[in-house]
């Protein structure tokens, strides 16, 4: 066999060209767009089918339904978007990565673009070193279109030609005359191949360049089509390695999705592939062998996703179920995403506006879990779980930043619809509400790190400092309980005035423990550090509280203009 190791380097140089041109044009896209990219994927997928259509844009845009997924993974850990919105998504990523196969198909066997590749880079290099960071984007995308198309050609030319190599010729065919067996062994093939290659669009072209060669038939082809659909749901999976549970099951539901599909194409394949069949040869009247096969090739992988799309779309909750059942929610994580507010808006302003308000309810009551973890953390003594209960709620600060945004862009949206002037109030209301509620977030963190300092110093509190911590982190407790109250009160029933004496006890507290404090360090009770450690989270406190108030007088302006 004339196929020297030399040769396979080219082979695998000319993947890594592709591959190359395909990232590089896929981040290109994603810089230009920027934050767009988010907007489009958190607004447009209220509902499951225009989940769907959002991941056909994506994909179809970027050019690879394995960033598609990841992105969505990474969207769903960061909570901005639900595990049946993101199922939605990937469905649509199933269909858009189709496109890839029809650009090769139509461009790359009967035009030889890699011959405008080089013309393409002269026309991006001034882009390229643009001070201007969108047409740098531009550049690398031209850059990525062009090493693209130069690698596909590449791939055609160093590819290994089984017609004049007999001898490995002979050995794919030990693998191709096995009847049904054939096939599974070829999914496997193509399933393992994409898993190692991480870019099912890479596969697919290599599978295309073996089918128009004719090294292998159709319906193998077929079968490594299938076999990619599989090995693609690994990059995800891999990115959600690390994630949380939501995260996970987002890139669990992306396997499943795609097994399932594998699993009923292969029940009928025969029959499938004859209607595929008779699309590229009698709708299309496509009849140029190697170009037909190529077309057919994909017009399954279309017809594939397309149908498994359009039976799946309505077991969207099944596979929400299953994937849930398979990776149950860990008990100390929780689920971090805007639960009411999905999207878009609902039809009128006035409505939007008790979405909201359902919102930072929930918002209150995480703040407040957030604070009894601080709770916990003063007695955590293991340094493992300590970390663990420290970095959670590291993580509950950064969740609350970003749902003080979300709801106060969700609610600046509201307020340019049609509004009464009651519901401008409450706007103004709520917009000062969710500043207050994530600055107690803040305060929580910074007693946290308080903490963390203290505990990091070799000696402790003594036991009268702990007894006068534990009184003020009750007093706040009270104060944050009757806040939540008061913000879920729709009927204005719970008396505001228990969190002003609630803030007097707090603020008196304080002044007792500050002067106490001066006492207990001259009589040498414990020393001036420790002092310091101890203070920080006493006054720490005093503020939590006065944030609560603040909360409670932003919504008593709601209140005393219903009683006018």
């Amino acid at each position: 066999m004339e196929y020297s190791f030399y040769d396979f380097l080219k082979l695998l140089g000319s993947l890594a060209l592709f591959l190359y041109g395909m990232k590089i044009m896929s981040e290109g896209l994603q810089k230009f767009a920027g934050d767009r990219l988010r907007s489009i994927l958190t607004a447009m997928t209220t509902n499951r089918v225009t989940g769907v259509l959002t991941g056909v844009l994506i994909t179809a845009l970027i050019q690879s339904s394995s960033a598609t997924t990841v992105m969505v993974v990474s969207f769903v850990n960061a909570g901005l978007l639900e595990l049946s919105q993101s199922i939605g998504v990937i469905m649509g990523a199933n269909i858009g990565t189709t496109v890839t196969a029809w650009i090769i198909s139509a461009l790359g066997f009967k035009v030889d673009i890699s011959a405008f590749a080089l013309p393409l880079l002269a026309f991006g290099i001034p882009l390229l070193f643009s001070q201007k960071s969108s047409r740098k984007s531009v550049g690398e995308f031209m850059f990525g279109f062009a090493f693209l198309f130069m690698g596909l050609n590449l791939l055609k030319v160093n590819a290994p030609d089984l017609s004049h190599n007999p001898d490995m010729l002979a050995f794919v065919q030990n693998y191709t005359d096995m009847g049904f067996l054939s096939v599974l062994l070829f999914v496997f093939i193509g399933t393992v191949l994409t898993m190692i290659v991480q870019a099912s669009a890479a596969t697919m072209a290599i599978t295309l360049i073996m089918c128009a060669n004719g090294w292998i038939s159709f319906e193998l082809g077929a079968a490594l089509v299938l076999g990619e659909n599989i090995g693609t749901t690994i990059t995800a999976n891999l990115a959600a390695l690390t994630a949380n549970t939501p995260a996970r099951r987002a890139a669990l539901a992306h396997l499943v999705f795609n097994v399932f599909g594998v699993i009923w194409v292969l029940v009928v394949f025969r029959p499938f592939l004859d209607v595929v069949n008779w699309i590229v040869s009698d709708v299309m009247n496509v009849t140029e062998a190697g170009v037909a096969v190529s077309f057919k090739l994909s017009a399954f992988h279309t017809c594939f996703n397309i149908c498994n799309v359009l039976i799946l779309i309505w077991f969207v909750k099944a596979i929400e179920k299953i994937v849930c059942k398979i990776i149950p929610q860990k008990e100390q994580e929780e689920e971090y995403r805007l639960r009411f507010i999905t999207g878009g808006m609902l039809s009128t302003s006035e409505l939007s506006i008790l979405q909201a308000r359902k919102e930072i309810n929930l918002f209150a009551e995480r703040i407040q879990r957030m604070f009894n973890m601080v709770r916990d953390l003063l007695h955590t003594e293991n340094e493992n779980d300590f970390s663990k209960l420290f970095s959670r709620i590291e993580k509950y600060e950064n969740i609350s930043d970003s749902m003080e945004i979300e709801i106060a862009n969700y609610l600046n949206n509201v307020s340019n619809g049609r509004l009464s002037a009651d519901g401008k109030l409450k706007i103004r209301t709520m917009l000062r509400e969710i500043t207050e509620i994530e600055s107690i977030g803040d305060s929580c963190y910074n007693l946290a790190r308080c903490i963390n300092r203290k505990y990091k110093n070799a000696n402790d509190f003594t036991e009268k400092q702990y007894e006068h911590i534990h009184i003020m982190f009750d007093l706040v407790n009270q104060a944050l309980t009757h806040m939540v109250d008061i913000v879920e009160d729709d009927s204005q029933t719970v008396d505001v005035n228990k969190t002003f004496n609630l803030e007097n006890e707090i603020n008196n507290y304080r002044t007792q423990l500050k002067n106490q404090n001066i006492i207990d360090i001259d009589n040498n009770d414990y020393d001036y550090q420790m002092g310091v450690h101890y203070m920080d989270i006493i006054v720490e406190c005093e503020k939590l509280g006065d944030y609560v108030v603040n909360v409670v007088e932003a919504g008593r302006n709601i209140r005393e203009r219903k009683t006018i």
